[in-house]
């Protein structure tokens, strides 16, 4: 049986070849077959902005990336952004 991913891009393809030849046949131009199988390119998202920046407890070491954080879960103390943007594990 066929995936589902490979049926979407079959769908597509052949959606994207009736598109082009039916603005072939009103428009009389060959352009379209080269700019109409690149159209989804222009609707994908690009990447998401880079992740936040790591923060890290100066107490305790807690560190996390989530920016709903402003103080340490464990005691309280403000976060502060570390530079060197790596994380501990």
């Amino acid at each position: 049986m066929v995936g589902s991913r490979t049926l979407t891009a079959l769908l597509g393809f052949a959606v994207s070849l009736a598109a082009s030849v039916a603005a072939w046949y009103y428009f009389d131009t060959l352009l379209v077959f080269l700019f109409v199988p690149f159209v989804p390119l222009l609707f994908r998202r690009g990447n998401e902005a880079e992740p936040p920046p790591v923060r890290e407890c100066p107490t305790c070491g807690f560190t996390t990336r989530n920016p709903s954080y402003d103080y340490c879960p464990r005691d309280g103390t403000d976060l502060d952004v570390r530079g060197d943007g790596t994380d501990r594990q």
